[in-house]
């Protein structure tokens, strides 16, 4: 999930590390969004800001690199990219020690379960177990959400150092449905909420019908590492009964010697 614009204002020797070889192909590869299967050479020239030479040029290398596919005339993520993604050690240790939990609460629910962290003023989807594309709203794991906007995303900023909320509210905050939280007064009261109950709810916000329900998980030490939350169409979302498993299943992991 992605709100960025595909503009971006880097040029040629331009933005951030744009003049650079390695800057170039940074930029190549994140012009990819969360939807995006191939895009073609002009596109990523477009997006960059890096000319067609250059991009074709970096393009081919990626693609003997493995970080890109070419289908056609086009290009698209290689398995390289998923691989090296999938060795981050924090990541890989959490999503490996929550996977078994998110099942037991997915056969208990039958609803969607995901697991998310915290990367710079966003969250990001490690971890998704669901029935199918009917059990819950779109959702895709590497998928990225503003941290004001989801149940995941408010849950990570109320155990995160106060800096963080800080800098969350200091920002335009993103709207995706009437519903979305945007004003900063308001955002701070349902924080402080969340801190208070232990678990983040959020109606609405993201997607029109769907409600979501998530809870922190910490290290032994008391270190956060993620949020873990069930989705369903809220005409079904029972919030009590959400809240009580997620609650139970955050003190099972953050007590256990896998995520210590």
């Amino acid at each position: 999930m992605t709100t960025g614009s595909h503009e971006l204002p880097y040029g040629d020797g331009q933005g951030h590390g744009a003049n650079s070889v390695l800057g170039k192909a940074r930029l190549i590869l994140e012009a990819f969004q969360h939807d995006d299967v191939e895009l073609s050479l002009s596109e990523l020239s477009r997006r960059t800001g890096v000319s067609k030479a250059s991009v074709h040029r970096l393009a081919q290398e990626l693609v003997e690199w493995g970080m890109l596919e070419r289908s056609g005339f086009e290009y698209r993520l290689g398995m390289r990219a998923f691989e090296l993604g999938s060795r981050v050690p924090r990541f890989r240790v959490l999503r490996d020690a929550a996977r078994p939990t998110m099942e037991r609460l997915h056969f208990t629910t039958n609803e969607a379960v995901h697991l998310a962290v915290k990367d710079g003023l966003e969250a990001i989807y490690l971890e998704k177990v669901a029935a199918g594309e009917k059990s819950a709203k779109p959702s895709r794991i590497a998928g990225r959400m503003p941290l004001h906007a989801t149940a995941t995303g408010k849950a990570l900023v109320a155990f995160s150092p106060p800096a963080v909320l800080s800098e969350v509210v200091s920002r335009e905050l993103v709207r995706f449905t009437p519903h979305t939280t945007v004003a900063p007064g308001l955002l701070l009261k349902q924080i402080q909420r969340v801190r208070e109950v232990g678990f983040a709810l959020e109606e609405d916000e993201v997607t029109l019908g769907y409600c979501s329900v998530a809870v922190p998980i910490f290290s032994g030490s008391r270190l956060l590492l993620g949020a873990l939350s069930i989705t369903a169409p809220t005409y079904r979302a029972d919030v009590h009964r959400f809240s009580a498993a997620l609650l139970e299943a955050s003190h099972r992991l953050s007590t256990s010697n896998l995520v210590n």
